[in-house]
């Protein structure tokens, strides 16, 4: 019976433990993509790196040849505190290193080499208890269950409700767990001496886990306020990405996964060339897809047309919209667009969303996160370009941010590129925005020629709405460009597809050394 008890604690151990390695991994791949960027880059960096250093860990185990047990409860109380600290880890190397990719990735490989010596040693401690056969079976099936449970919880709990803060905590306590129950069932075979250094080991640990809860708010605030020049007033991590609001002065400036998106101080120099150029393109268009924009301002720039019977707004991140409707910043700025009944809000992928929907729209505007990964660059590609052009009326217009012309001008180019090749007529657009610099658009339609559209557009006087930036000499400065910052050859320039994603490597290669 014993022996029975023991095998039955180290097979709880091994699902504890597998379930905890498996988030482990997931937990630095997703802080890698938050504070480095190109998330499918990141995940294959990490968990290709974990996995090499599981292979060192379980070499590593053959040298160890006694006090297997005090061995075992030692990796699992340092994995506690490594996990459970990991994102506190980088809040804090956040203002004194310009790239933390090294840090991130060494203790990727430090607790990937601690799970890679767990199952060796349990197999071991297990040998008195099972012949090999069932001994290895029963072991791996243990871990591999274990790892099931483990994405289950980080896809539907932690990264939803406890966020990249909270979520190693908890994994940091199976560890700390699992390490306190191997302690006990097994202390009779531990040497006294290991028994008292593991015992105040195992209490150092809990009060340095207990300590970094504690601690964690402020951390994660001295992270984010060192990233940022004005005062952090408002921050959260959604499960798909960061939302901060600073303030410098009187003015305020929202960042998505530390990427600016707008400023208070000139927000409508980038809202107005997105929304009324393609509005008065349409004539007067009835109904509006916006895809993106979960701050509201493009939606209050959409509700100065009366004509405008209803704007569906379709944004992948809940929490986005939610802080839209409810962040006494953003409801003033957006002058509280999302109370019209006119608009309706969809939660869900934009790219998902044109697929499935049988509606037709007079006007469609994407306003989507800057191409720089591979997943964000899938909203620029062809396959989306030719959803759109189906759901968008005869006479419709299409426009989406293009990044910048002068900055990112390969990737403004590309995408100028891919829509012409989804049948649109493509004009492109810019403006200069104090807080961004040149930005630009494209404007696509499914008939109108390109001149047609620039002598439209340049044509406007702007009479008839309310705007604080166009104007009739706007008109023409929006249209005309100068010279390229840089002499880019548009037919070398490959058009931007799922299954040939490049524009996150062009806007990767722009020259950002003259915006900063």
């Amino acid at each position: 019976m014993p022996l029975l008890n023991s095998k039955r604690t180290l097979m709880l151990a091994l699902l504890a433990t597998g379930m905890a390695g498996i988030v482990a991994e997931y937990i630095l791949a997703t802080l890698a993509t938050y504070f480095l960027g190109d998330s499918v880059f990141q995940w294959t960096i990490i968990l290709s790196l974990m996995l090499f250093s599981m292979g060192l860990g379980s070499r590593i185990s053959r040298w160890i040849k006694t006090n297997l047990e005090a061995w075992f409860v030692g990796i699992e109380f340092t994995l506690s505190i490594l996990t459970s600290l990991s994102s506190l880890f980088v809040y804090l190397l956040m203002p004194h290193l310009s790239n933390l990719a090294p840090s991130i990735y060494v203790l990727a490989i430090i607790i990937g080499a601690l799970i890679g010596m767990e199952i060796p040693l349990v197999t071991r401690i297990n040998a008195k208890n099972a012949e090999l056969r069932t001994n290895i079976s029963e072991v791996m099936e243990k871990d591999y269950f274990g790892s099931l449970l483990g994405g289950l919880f980080f896809a539907f709990i932690g990264i939803k409700y406890l966020g990249i803060t909270y979520t190693p905590f908890i994994v940091g306590g199976v560890n700390l767990i699992v390490a306190v129950l191997v302690f006990f069932k097994f202390k009779k075979y531990i040497l006294a001496g290991l028994l008292k250094k593991l015992s105040v080991f195992g209490v150092v640990v809990v009060f340095a886990i207990f300590g970094g809860l504690y601690f964690s708010e402020p951390i994660v605030l001295y992270g984010n306020q060192n990233l940022y020049t004005g005062k952090v007033v408002f921050s959260e991590q959604t499960p798909y990405q960061k939302i901060t609001i600073t303030k410098w002065q009187k003015d305020y400036w929202l960042y998505l996964n530390s990427g600016k998106q707008l400023s208070t101080f000139d927000e409508w120099m980038y809202h107005e060339p997105l929304v009324h150029p393609a509005v008065q393109l349409a004539g007067k268009p009835k109904h509006v897809l916006l895809m993106g924009a979960g701050d509201g301002c493009a939606i209050r720039e959409l509700l100065k047309y009366p004509f405008i019977d209803s704007i569906t707004l379709v944004d992948l991140d809940p929490r986005m919209i939610e802080i839209g409707q409810t962040q006494p910043i953003l409801r003033k700025v957006n002058q509280d667009a999302y109370q019209s009944s006119k608009v309706n809000v969809v939660v869900g992928d934009a790219f998902n969303y044109l697929e499935k929907t049988p509606k037709v729209y007079d006007v469609i505007i994407a306003d989507f996160p800057d191409p720089r990964s591979v997943d964000l660059s899938r909203l620029y590609s062809k396959e989306m370009y030719n959803l759109v052009y189906h759901r968008l009326s005869q006479r419709g217009v299409f426009i989406t941010q293009a990044a910048s012309p002068y900055y990112t001008t390969k990737a403004f180019r590309c995408i100028e590129k891919t829509m012409e090749a989804a049948n649109f007529q493509v004009l492109p657009l810019h403006n200069h925005i104090y807080t961004f610099g040149e930005w630009g658009w494209m404007i696509g339609t499914k008939s109108l020629p390109s001149a047609f559209m620039k002598e439209k557009i340049e044509a406007m006087d702007w009479q008839n709405i309310s705007t604080k930036f166009l104007t009739p000499s706007a008109s023409k400065m929006i249209t005309n460009f100068g010279g390229d910052l840089v002499d880019v050859d548009t037919n070398a320039l490959k058009i931007n597809s799922i299954y040939n994603p490049v524009l996150y490597r062009y806007y990767g290669e722009g020259n950002w050394s003259y915006y900063f």
